[in-house]
């Protein structure tokens, strides 16, 4: 039996989301095959030792705090008592603090096998910026793009628009889940989204709108990764937070995708491009565009996808063959394997 530590929650605006991709992956953990111990992280950066049962939709300041010791055999304790010693870890992150190799380099410190890319991987494909250029720079296509940094001079819609086109995109830099993510399309909108953005990075993205299907597919693997076929994404304008996450939502997640047997093998080989070109390890879900003349730009590469009940990850893996306890199963595997 593996020991294995599942961290949770975070310091992100995605800390509900976390949770909830920690309590489908518990459900789905083989209690012969793991003895698990379950550290939430409130939104102060507290790490909480967490009874299955108590988790909420929040970690909390209440509870046994949890204290690590690096160098020591022991790594992490609570109430003066030690934890034991841990295979694997498997953090369930996402956004800042948790999916942007910070905690990744603390495991790396600490000596320990982690689930999903490593600190550089982790890094770059939380960086919206970086990301593009590494994926341009390699002959991929991706949105054409404009970075704004605070302090500099913010031009107007007009001048965006006529260098990006009257439909655009602004993103924080570092986010994901669509947080600070709005469609602009006049001045009074362009303002708003700027105003927004900024709140979550330093660093805001401006993006060419592509029309096209939005698809996703599953990369999982180290060395020799493998892709699975695809899902499609149909929503409204874009695929916001509130249209992945909330029970009212009208966005239709479709796997396998619809589409011309002919583009798969592409796309495919597309997310395996695109996770190597990133450095990515373990997992990764690459998002793509195909358009109606049949070209592919890759959109972004989640290094913690979601686990929720409805999140693509798992279910394309499922499409794919691999149930859901299996692919745990292969996670923590690839982690080991890896070594820390």
């Amino acid at each position: 039996m593996k020991n294995l530590l599942v961290l949770c929650g975070g310091q992100s605006p995605e800390h509900p989301i976390s949770i909830r991709s920690a309590k489908n992956i518990l459900k789905e953990l083989d209690s012969t095959k793991y003895k698990i111990t379950i550290v939430g992280i409130s939104q102060k950066g507290e790490w909480r030792l967490i009874d299955e049962s108590d988790l909420t939709d929040e970690i909390t300041s209440q509870g046994r705090t949890v204290s690590i010791h690096p160098g020591h055999s022991d790594l992490f304790r609570c109430d003066g008592k030690s934890l034991g010693d841990f295979d694997a870890v498997f953090p369930i992150l996402h956004g800042p603090n948790g999916e942007d190799g910070t905690v990744q380099g603390l495991f790396k410190l600490l000596r320990l096998p982690f689930v999903g890319p490593g600190v550089l991987g982790s890094s770059i494909s939380m960086d919206k910026d970086v990301t593009k250029r590494l994926l341009r720079d390699s002959g991929m296509k991706v949105a054409p793009w404009k970075l704004i940094t605070a302090g500099e001079e913010i031009p107007s819609y007009k001048q965006i628009a006529g260098e990006l086109g009257e439909i655009v995109f602004v993103k924080p830099a570092n986010m994901g889940s669509s947080v600070g993510v709005h469609r602009v399309i006049n001045e009074a909108d362009w303002q708003a989204a700027m105003s927004d953005a900024f709140k979550y990075d330093r660093r805001v993205l401006v993006e060419k709108s592509i029309i096209g299907r939005e698809l996703e597919c599953a990369v999982l693997g180290n060395e020799n990764p493998e892709a699975t076929g695809v899902g499609e994404v149909r929503s409204g304008d874009f695929y916001s937070f509130d249209e992945k996450y909330a029970s009212s939502s009208h966005a239709d997640i479709i796997i396998p995708a619809d589409i011309n047997s002919k583009y798969l093998p592409v796309l495919k080989e597309t997310a395996i491009k695109a996770y190597q070109t990133l450095c990515c390890e373990g997992m990764s879900r690459v998002d793509m565009f195909l358009t109606e003349s049949g070209e592919i730009y890759v959109n972004e590469v989640n290094t913690i996808p979601g686990f929720t009940s409805i999140s693509m990850y798992p279910k394309l893996w499922e499409e794919a063959g691999v149930s859901y306890g299996d692919l745990l199963d292969q996670l923590i595997l690839l982690a080991i394997e890896r070594g820390a």
